[in-house]
């Protein structure tokens, strides 16, 4: 049982002098929510004609469908929707496969879904970095993870110079694979086959702990039917050459189902083995309680919070105030280093903010770093809420060159603490993420837990506006207008996906429960090495 609190509460309501800088964000956070337009392109998938022949011809459920029936509910934690989108090889809707996190008998689960309706889930570079991101939130949070594998191998044009050779590359997600059993985490791979197994693609189900597969639409290959023919002038069904029949008897995969449902259900009881003791629901009313844990004020009002720009920044306790229980906030050090906020808070779980309120100077800096090797200490996790200055400081003159100097070693220590913290973090950028100052704030070069943009978010080295010793040219300016927005930061997988910011409390709570889960596993040492097939 945590330890009760009483912290004290921001009482920040919008006064009438913010109103103007207000409403200029609230029309700038509706304007630049393409979010929605976005949404439902990636919802369908690879087209209209790609969906009829992926249920009509192949009977196959589509790859949401299929979630339903894994996951106990829709409330799952959806990883870079946005990414693929937006290349230079063309829109590749949700990468070619969805990725996130969702509860399957009140477990957290870490899936990986082709989505045959996408190039009949061909793995682009994208779909492969953005599968081994999946795997890396595994890893880092101990989590099972479940394969919906539907997928022709990689995407051949692409194959040798962008997808083949390299570390993290297709190769390294059968080594994750490998490694995450070996080192027991709660790894339970099972792999549910619904659709074609072609090429690199066999490997996933064989190298998986469990494996379930759908009699007529599973298959498990390295060369389909075409193949043979063309090497062989042997003419071979696919369910003769790799189907679930064959599979079944030879060993291959675990079990066998003669429907999806049937495998959905399979899978369920399979994750039901895995040695979690999770903790019963309280009996007390738990709608009072989280009644009165709700912020003072509406979410909705981060809308309006939200900066178009630098100057256009309020107080970060206005959006602290909106994110935490009962917009409780316990600070530190409140009169050094202002402008930077550092203090403990309740979302659902113990967390401590380290949050942007200006520029990151040398005291706010030692502050930083104060608070994150503290947390470490306590073991608190760690939310930072990123919104860094523009552009680095000048220096015009000797006493701003010493001052500079002092800035910066004190930022290299707020970088060494938050590397080296072995606590969780999690990182959403309110704002800008610009220059060095991004990284002491935990930006992705730093390895957080998560890390997610508001739609209003700039991700570049500096600010639109703020470049021109280093951009001269007007066309330049503009090229970096465009690929320093959140989405376009989104569709590299530069991040795990743009939140709206009425919607970052849920998502924060969630990536938290997420985080929290690994201390109900029973057994967690190293004891044996990774199960073999036969």
């Amino acid at each position: 049982k945590a330890l009760r609190s009483s912290f004290p509460v921001l009482e920040l309501p919008l006064l009438p002098i913010q109103r103007h800088v207000y409403e200029a964000n609230l029309r700038n956070s509706r304007a630049c929510q393409n979010y929605t337009e976005l949404q439902e392109k990636v919802r369908r998938g690879g087209g209209e004609n790609a969906v009829i022949r992926h249920t009509q011809r192949n009977r196959k459920l589509l790859v949401r469908d299929r979630l339903r029936f894994l996951l106990d509910d829709d409330d799952f934690l959806e990883l870079s929707p946005f990414a693929g989108m937006g290349l230079p090889y063309g829109d590749i809707p949700s990468a070619g496969c969805l990725t996130g996190v969702g509860r399957i008998k009140g477990l957290w689960c870490v899936f990986i879904a082709n989505d045959a309706t996408v190039k009949g889930g061909t793995a682009y570079p994208i779909t492969v970095k953005k599968q081994l991101r999946a795997q890396e939130v595994a890893i880092q949070n101990r989590l099972p993870c479940v394969y919906l594998v539907d997928s022709g191998g990689a995407f051949l044009p692409l194959q040798q110079s962008e997808i083949f050779p390299d570390k993290n590359q297709g190769g390294r997600t059968f080594y994750n694979e490998a490694i995450m059993s070996a080192m027991k985490i709660p790894q339970l791979k099972v792999a549910l086959v619904c659709g074609s197994c072609t090429a690199g693609g066999a490997y996933i189900p064989t190298m998986a702990e469990e494996a379930v597969m759908v009699h007529r639409i599973g298959t498990i290959f390295l060369g389909g039917p075409p193949l043979v023919k063309a090497a062989t002038g042997e003419e071979v069904t696919p369910e003769d050459l790799g189907g679930a029949r064959l599979h079944a008897v030879s060993g291959c995969v675990d079990h066998f189902a003669w429907e999806e449902k049937e495998a959905f259900d399979q899978t369920r009881n399979i994750i039901s083995t895995l040695n979690f003791h999770l903790p019963e629901e309280e009996e007390e009313d738990t709608a009072k309680r989280k009644a009165a844990e709700r912020p003072l004020h509406s979410p909705e009002e981060l809308l309006g919070l939200a900066p178009r720009s630098y100057s256009h920044t309020l107080d970060v306790k206005m959006i602290v105030s909106r994110l935490t229980d009962g917009s409780r906030f316990q600070e530190f050090k409140g009169r050094y280093g202002t402008t930077l906020l550092t203090g403990f808070a309740k979302i659902h779980h113990l967390v401590g903010i380290v949050a942007n309120n200006g520029a990151l100077t040398y005291e706010a800096a030692l502050k930083g770093s104060h608070f994150v090797q503290l947390c470490d200490q306590r073991d608190v996790p760690l939310l930072f809420l990123q919104n860094t200055a523009p552009a680095a400081a000048p220096t015009l003159s000797a006493a701003q060159a010493e001052a500079n100097s002092n800035r910066l070693k004190a930022q290299g220590s707020m970088m060494s603490a938050v590397a080296c913290a072995s606590v969780p973090k999690i990182t959403v950028v309110i704002g800008g993420c610009h220059g060095g100052d991004s990284y002491a704030m935990c930006g992705r070069a730093f390895d957080p837990n998560f890390l997610f943009l508001w739609p209003n978010a700039r991700v570049s080295l500096a600010a639109p506006g703020h470049a021109d010793s280093l951009l001269p040219a007007d066309a330049k300016q503009e090229e970096l207008e465009e690929e320093s927005s959140a989405f376009f930061s989104s569709g590299r997988m530069w991040d795990d996906g743009v939140i709206l910011p009425q919607e970052t409390r849920k998502v924060l709570r969630d990536a938290l429960d997420i985080i929290k889960q690994q201390r109900h596993q029973l057994s967690t040492e190293k004891k044996q090495s990774v199960v073999l097939r036969m």
